[in-house]
């Protein structure tokens, strides 16, 4: 089989354990991709050795690039702007892929005139202990975006798209250091339907402390309002896209402020509440 135009991309930090377990599943694919990224975001710990060591064995061009700690929208960024292929496809370091994950993917991305991104469905694991979705977290086709209001929608680890959609959604945000996979998707799926690949072809690693998912598993609402709020003065949603991301904000912003009010977070609290109503009744404004 022939190579797949794809760059894969792969952003660390301080992860050294894992990230062989990642590099290894896309070695290991049925279809090879044509390069692997590594960005090490600023680690201290043996990553770069590691990346070496298996880029010198694998037939696979293998890159790595290290750069200061910035977040994962940075280093997400910095592999979009290293890819050399029409294709990408993001692995985070403590996931793995199926091994025919990309033969699967992008054969059916391939054969369809609709689809410019696709993603797959996941296998959860919770310290190495399977866990189960529940229905809201399974991936949709098609049109998502009314999904991915409520919640992140999308598996980064699950997603191989055209690279040319960043010259239309733009990049992630390097403002926000969670929540940026919200915030991408809603932008992605307000203009483009998802083709979903119905087979657990990513697994994705989950219940440690150094992820950033539980470093800001308190407040994390805070992050989406901010998303929704940025979407909204976009100018580029439809009318039924805005008015459904108007009552979600409200609908966050109004549970995150009773939250913050009830646990004395005055200041914090009244500002949230204030957002909800000001998107309730366009002629007040949050203060």
């Amino acid at each position: 089989m022939k190579t797949v135009p794809l760059s894969v991309i792969i952003p660390t930090y301080n992860r050294a354990d894992f990230l062989p377990r990642s590099i290894q599943s896309v070695l290991r694919q049925s279809r090879s991709c044509a390069e692997i990224i590594v960005v090490d975001d600023g680690s201290i710990d043996s990553t770069k050795t590691v990346v070496e060591e298996i880029a010198k064995q694998s037939r696979l061009p293998v890159y790595y690039t290290h750069q200061p700690n910035k977040g994962p929208s940075a280093a997400r960024n910095t592999g979009i702007g290293l890819a050399r292929n029409p294709y990408v496809a993001f692995l985070d370091s403590d996931d793995h892929w199926h091994k025919r994950k990309v033969e699967y993917q992008f054969s059916a991305l391939s054969d369809s005139n609709e689809y410019r991104i696709s993603h797959t469905y996941e296998k959860w694991l919770r310290r190495g202990e399977h866990l189960n979705q529940k229905k809201k977290h399974i991936p949709q086709h098609g049109d998502i975006f009314t999904h991915c209001l409520s919640l992140c929608a999308v598996g980064m680890s699950t997603v191989m798209l055209e690279k040319s959609i960043f010259d239309d959604v733009g990049f992630f945000d390097e403002n926000m250091r969670c929540c940026e996979d919200y915030d991408f998707w809603l932008r992605v799926s307000s203009l483009y339907p998802f083709l979903l690949i119905p087979e657990r072809l990513t697994v994705k690693e989950g219940g440690r402390d150094d992820q950033v998912s539980v470093q800001y598993r308190v407040g994390m609402d805070r992050f989406r309002i901010d998303a929704l709020e940025k979407l909204i003065g976009s100018g580029v949603l439809n009318c039924e896209q805005k008015s459904a991301t108007i009552s979600e904000l409200v609908h966050k912003a109004t549970i995150f402020g009773e939250g913050c009010l009830k646990h004395q977070q005055i200041d914090i609290g009244t500002y949230y509440i204030n957002l909800a109503e000001s998107f309730k009744n366009p002629n007040q404004t949050a203060s």
